[in-house]
């Protein structure tokens, strides 16, 4: 039999396939563990290398990663990296470096002197053991330094949005001393590249004079330049292809000129993108067009390639697993250890200080592109590098979960809530609403949906609009979108928020507006109706990318958690409320359908139709449903109107008179006799959903808390009479 060959295309195609598809497998795992993606795309990288799969199955690894593949990998995630690095220049805004005071000048060279002094130091009792006599010393102590003082600001950015920490003197001080540390790293490493790759100290001393008017030309020079192409494109025809094309050349120019003067083409993609102007919409349009093409596509490639550099098995003695171990305590003690001390020295308390420290000690990514460097250039041994890539690894996953000791989610919950509790308790109890927006379609019913539920409220309430943004990896996207209690849209762009606000307004509702960005929407909406005291929530709707339940995902995920009745709003054009079906067989969820019926009869006068569906074989000792209309709707006999219908299938009989009713909306509580119940991963298809071009409110009731057993109960159904209806925060 003949082996099995792929092309080289072929090969390049499967190897995108497979890299690509395990870092994002991953990545679902490490992000319920509250970890970076970047920990998952390393993890892939590793495990595509000899460390496992060329452990396991080294046939399969050289089948999928021959030797004679790595060149075009490796020039591949080159070019990634040149991408990558210009979206961090571009993500790295001045304004940040300006104006923040003493305290994070002092903890970002703090950040930077103490464990470039433990890296150093470290390095000579590191030298003798795991670096090649060829490597010159002084090569090696300067790189060890640099290697040790790494701060992964895109990671921080995005840890620091999630744990809700950005607007924080914590956060604050934390993204200020990670963009003064990456400029202040980055320059070092281009001082210490250069010192490497010369071969005496005449040269080493030229290439940074040259280094040093390369930067002086772009910041005088080249940035004027920018600044009027960033204005030209936000006010005239935007960032078009010939724009584009100019912004490539000049990025591949720049990153040419560093290579050739000798600091690498990292640096030069870094500089251009720093010295871009980030106002007018320039630096936001080009991370916008370049992002999913740097870290979806091309950036993989390079974790591949750097875990296919990574061999876990050359740490094959007790002594090599100290000296892994040794590192880390540097690495922490320096990074975590100065920074902390500092901030406590300047005015923050040990809780701030300490949270101040684990977030400097995040490395990511960075890490791993110094690290490479260093491997390229023969400084570091591939033991060393393996070790450091541990050290990377092992620093950037602790960051969430000291974090979280730090700052436990209960506490930033409690900060959150600033509403105050009321010194008096109103007589009737007042009304508020949740509406979770998510997309510009949903907006319109919602708001006609909320007018009409607070319409009637006679106790003061509060109707919110929470619109949580998902998050991506870019660092100014988390700089850009706090989560503080206020929407936050493009420039020019007309969001879903943006679009409920400007509806409500011309309908004369006042809605507040939530938004913040948010990687656990379903837990998040909980806390955020929790926080607020919500009584109902409303969810829009999404046909889901897979299975075909609209219960399901996110929708499930509030449904099973919520403390407040949970509403999912099927929109088809809602635009009144005038009148209303009702389907009913007794459950507590069709309890809450009741009671939001009632709430809009009495809102909007609403006509109401309870579509009371029964078995086609009498049931004796039933109650006559009129009874409970008569109880739940006293007075209001001429706008409620009770149909008893006898069907073996419910499903059909509500179907058969949505059709020929003429109603605006039916309220529906969840079901499995109204073929509605709600999954996590739902294949069965909702007909009152499918087949019904009605609007559809579905809700669901949390279960009551226990009720003495001596409440005599409703007639018609088997709950206590004296339970209150749900209908978001009792009865009107």
């Amino acid at each position: 039999m003949h082996a099995f060959t792929l092309s080289a295309v072929s090969l390049l195609i499967a190897q995108f396939i497979v890299i690509i598809g395990l870092s994002r497998l991953l990545g679902r795992g490490v992000r319920g563990l509250g970890q970076p993606l970047v920990i998952a795309e390393v993890l892939a990288g590793i495990l595509l290398g000899p460390s496992l799969l060329g452990w396991l199955w080294p046939s399969a690894m050289e089948t999928l990663f021959p030797v004679s593949s790595m060149p075009v990998l490796k020039m591949l995630s080159q070019v990634g990296l040149i991408l990558f690095m210009f979206l961090i220049g571009l993500e790295l805004d001045p304004r940040l470096l300006k104006g923040r005071g003493h305290a994070s000048v002092v903890i970002s060279h703090t950040s930077i002197v103490v464990p470039f002094a433990l890296g150093a130091g470290a390095a000579l009792w590191f030298y003798p053991r795991l670096s090649d006599p060829s490597v010159p010393f002084s090569s090696f102590v300067l790189f060890m330094g640099v290697a040790m003082s790494i701060t992964a600001f895109p990671v921080l950015a995005r840890i620091l949005t999630e744990r809700r920490l950005m607007q924080s003197k914590v956060g604050a001080l934390a993204i200020t001393c990670a963009a003064v540390d990456d400029v202040t790293a980055w320059c070092l490493l281009a001082f210490v590249v250069s010192i490497v790759r010369a071969t005496n100290l005449a040269e080493a001393a030229i290439t940074t004079v040259v280094a040093l008017g390369y930067i002086a030309f772009m910041m005088g020079a080249v940035r004027p330049f920018l600044a009027r192409l960033g204005a030209r494109v936000a006010s005239r025809e935007g960032l078009n292809q010939n724009v584009m094309a100019l912004t490539l050349i000049m990025l591949l120019a720049s990153s040419f000129a560093t290579e050739l003067i000798g600091i690498h083409a990292l640096f030069g993609a870094f500089l251009f993108g720093a010295i871009i102007p980030k106002e007018g919409g320039l630096a936001e349009a080009l991370a916008e067009k370049l992002e999913d093409v740097a870290v979806v596509l091309l950036l993989p490639l390079f974790f591949a390639f750097s875990g296919l550099r990574t061999q876990i098995g050359l740490l094959n003695s007790t002594d090599h697993w100290l000296m892994c171990g040794l590192i880390i305590l540097l690495a922490c003690l320096g990074k975590f250890g100065g920074s902390a001390v500092a901030a406590r020295l300047t005015g923050s308390n040990w809780r701030e200080a300490g949270a101040i420290g684990i977030l400097m000690n995040t490395r990511g990514l960075m890490e791993l592109i110094v690290l490479n460097l260093g491997l390229d250039l023969g400084v570091i041994s591939p033991t060393l590098f393996t070790m450091m890539v541990v050290m990377a690894l092992v620093t950037t996953f602790l960051t969430t979960p000291l974090l979280r000791v730090i700052y436990p989610p209960e506490q930033l919950a409690l900060e959150r809530a600033v509403t105050p509790a009321p010194l008096t308790l109103p007589t009737v109890q007042p009304f508020t609403l949740l509406m979770c927006v998510s997309h510009g379609q949903a907006g319109a019913g919602m708001v006609t949906l909320g007018r009409a539920l607070t319409a009637g409220t006679e106790a003061p309430g509060s109707l919110y609009a929470l619109h949580l943004i998902p998050p991506t990896e870019r660092a100014s996207f988390h700089l850009k979108h706090t989560p503080e209690p206020q929407v936050e849209q493009r420039a020019g762009e007309a969001g879903p928020m943006a679009s409920l606000l400007s509806r409500a307004q011309r309908t004369g509702l006042e809605v507040r507006p939530l938004s913040f960005v948010s990687a656990e929407p379903g837990l998040d909406i909980c806390r955020t109706a929790e926080a607020k005291r919500a009584d109902l929530i409303v969810l829009g709707w999404h046909k889901p990318l897979f299975g075909q339940t609209v219960l399901g995902g996110t929708v499930h995920e509030v449904m099973s958690e919520a403390a407040a009745d949970v509403a999912v709003l099927v929109d088809r054009g809602l635009e009144n409320v005038r009148r209303v079906l009702v389907p009913y067989s007794g459950s507590r969820h069709d309890r809450a359908a009741l009671g939001l019926a009632r709430r809009l009869l009495k809102g909007v006068g609403a006509e109401v139709t309870i579509l009371h569906v029964t078995s086609p074989t009498p049931q004796p000792g039933r109650t006559p449903a009129r009874l409970l209309v008569d109880e739940l709707f006293p007075g209001a006999s001429s706008q409620v109107h009770l149909k008893v219908v006898a069907n073996a299938s419910p499903e059909d009989a509500v179907l058969a008179e949505a059709a020929q009713g003429g109603y605006d909306l039916m309220v529906v509580g969840v079901g499995a006799e109204w073929g509605l119940e709600g999954h996590l991963f739902g294949l069965q298809r909702e007909r009152l959903v499918r087949d019904s071009n009605l609007s559809l409110l579905v809700v669901r009731q949390p279960k009551p808390a226990a009720k003495p057993a001596t409440e005599a109960a409703l007639p018609g159904t088997n709950a206590p009479s004296a339970e209150p209806l749900r209908a978001g925060g009792g009865a009107p």
